[in-house]
């Protein structure tokens, strides 16, 4: 449990995806069988207690802690884990503890043990369980067993990240792990096995697996000044979320772009199909011939089920631009070209309810395809443009010179800030997370409505200034969030807006963050409401 720890505690603080990686190849190499598994189970997401949730550690923090002082440093903290952690009373176990040296912390209990004792307990137990660990912990260990119970851990690890760094320390290609990973359940003893020489590696024919997909880099100035029309696949960047859809003769699955398994959110997607192989597309909100905005897409995503009301209400349909294999054929050492044609071919026998292909698009040269660029911002449902080799193979990343993005310009808008709140894990500390409103025309003059939230965009240098911003300007309090004086202009770039129902405003924007803080512009000259809505 020590050294799951202080894993933790260096991924929140490793700002860079390399030394995050880099950290947690040395724990793997440091740790055993099965804690190593358990470990990694719980960093992506895949460990899950059905009695332990939020509310039995709120519980605890009421049996032990006055209301209004958890309150206060909650707001302060931002994390419940953390907060907990910090206001646990400790026992005289836990007292030792917390004035010892790392290297001579008790273990308490192993991680195995704890996710064990966890996975064991009723609702009721709960409570005793986690309480009895915590008396013995030091402050270190509490946080981590409670950010295990809760799995929030929130340290800028992805599941792609974690099936890196095990590629790396067993020095194996990762397309090999990414595509077994949806045949394995946490500890993943049979991965471990194979990785270490004791059995042959889990056998994926026949099965729905997930195959790494290819991505594309941002087009730049150089690589259009050489591009010829003729040998590139040119195509609509649709504003949707990108998938890969397996049939196989284990059934149909639903992947994202990183192997997340998707399926459970839309069922009307993975029905049964005779023909089988491996797809390669976009989910886009709609039917093909009234395709939605993003926005509504949103409502489907990231949900665990999909009610039948909810499919009626919501419908979604599959664009294919690729075809990664017929049956057990893998067409990925094919061409695109060639790639293009079988996929044309098998739209006759992909027995899918819900689909189509990405038309192909022509342009005569350079200056063509920047106006072809230039009409995506006359609709809502395209980013930009894609340009693909028309020689290049099918490869897992992104492949210098294979697939560029060319998207289209953001948006941008004047908005004032409105709201803050504090962030999460490195950023709990500071007001990072902020809403901004646009003047709007009402019977009594002009009023600020809440148009975007944003959180990025900034640098550390410029939250340190937002953030004492937001404490100098605070004119009122509603639990953890702060309004401030309605004094400070922020230009927000977003990809694009679109009419919502579910907010004031009626308009959401689609990925806002801070482009320019205007410490200079009065907040008077911010951009009207119906300015907004007239870029939808």
């Amino acid at each position: 449990m020590n050294s799951f720890a202080r894993l933790l505690e260096s991924l929140i603080f490793s700002p860079r995806r390399s030394v995050k990686q880099a950290h947690l190849v040395d724990w793997i190499a440091q740790t055993e069988f099965p804690d190593r598994g358990w470990g990694l189970a719980a960093l992506i997401g895949e460990l899950d207690f059905p009695a332990v949730k939020a509310g039995i550690i709120r519980e605890l923090a009421a049996d032990t802690t006055d209301k209004y002082l958890f309150e206060l440093s909650y707001d302060f903290v931002g994390d419940l884990a953390e907060t907990v952690a910090l206001l646990w009373p400790k026992g005289k176990a836990a007292d030792r503890q917390e004035h010892s040296k790392d290297e001579d912390v008790a273990d308490i209990a192993s991680l195995t043990e704890i996710v064990d004792s966890l996975s064991s307990v009723s609702r009721a137990e709960a409570k005793p369980v986690l309480a009895s660990y915590l008396d013995q912990m030091n402050l270190s260990q509490r946080w981590t067993l409670l950010k295990l119970a809760t799995g929030g851990m929130r340290v800028g690890l992805s599941a792609r990240m974690a099936r890196l760094a095990i590629a790396e320390y067993y020095r194996r290609d990762i397309a090999e792990i990414e595509e077994i990973w949806p045949l394995l359940s946490p500890p993943y003893a049979e991965l471990f096995d194979w990785l270490e020489g004791r059995t042959d590696r889990p056998s994926a024919r026949g099965r729905a697996v997930f195959r790494p997909m290819m991505l594309a880099h941002p087009v730049d100035d150089a690589s259009l000044d050489a591009l010829s029309c003729d040998d590139w696949q040119i195509e609509w960047k649709w504003d949707g979320a990108r998938i890969q859809l397996v049939s196989a003769e284990d059934g149909v699955r639903l992947f994202s772009r990183s192997g997340d398994d998707m399926s459970a959110s839309f069922p009307e997607l993975v029905a049964p199909m005779s023909w089988k192989g491996v797809l390669d597309g976009e989910i886009l909100a709609g039917r093909p011939d009234e395709i939605d905005s993003f926005n509504a897409l949103q409502k489907r995503l990231n949900r665990k089920t999909a009610s039948v009301k909810m499919q009626q209400a919501n419908p979604v349909f599959l664009r294919f631009y690729d075809i990664m294999f017929v049956g057990e054929t893998d067409l990925r050492a094919l061409p695109l070209s060639e790639r293009r044609e079988r996929l044309e071919v098998q739209t006759e026998h992909i027995d899918h309810p819900h689909f189509d292909i990405s038309p192909i698009l022509q342009a005569d040269d350079v200056a063509h395809l920047a106006r072809l660029r230039d009409e995506c911002r006359q609709s809502r449902l395209i980013e930009g443009l894609m340009l693909k080799a028309k020689d290049s193979t099918y490869q897992a990343g992104r492949i210098k010179g294979a697939w560029y993005k060319w998207k289209r310009d953001p948006l941008l808008a004047d908005l004032v800030m409105m709201y803050a709140q504090r962030g999460h894990g490195k950023r709990s500390s500071f007001y990072s997370d902020y809403s901004f409103g646009a003047w709007k025309d009402t019977e009594d003059g002009q009023e600020l409505v809440p148009v975007a939230k944003a959180y990025s965009g900034f640098t550390d240098a410029e939250l340190k200034k937002l953030d004492k911003f937001v404490k100098d300007h605070t004119t009122n309090r509603f639990g953890p969030v702060r309004e401030v004086e309605h004094r400070l202009v922020v230009e927000i770039a977003f990809d694009s807006i679109h009419l919502s129902p579910r907010h004031k405003s009626g308009v959401a924007m689609r990925f806002p963050r801070v482009n320019l803080i205007r410490w200079d512009k009065p907040v008077e000259e911010a951009d009207q409401l119906s300015d907004i809505k007239n870029l939808i």
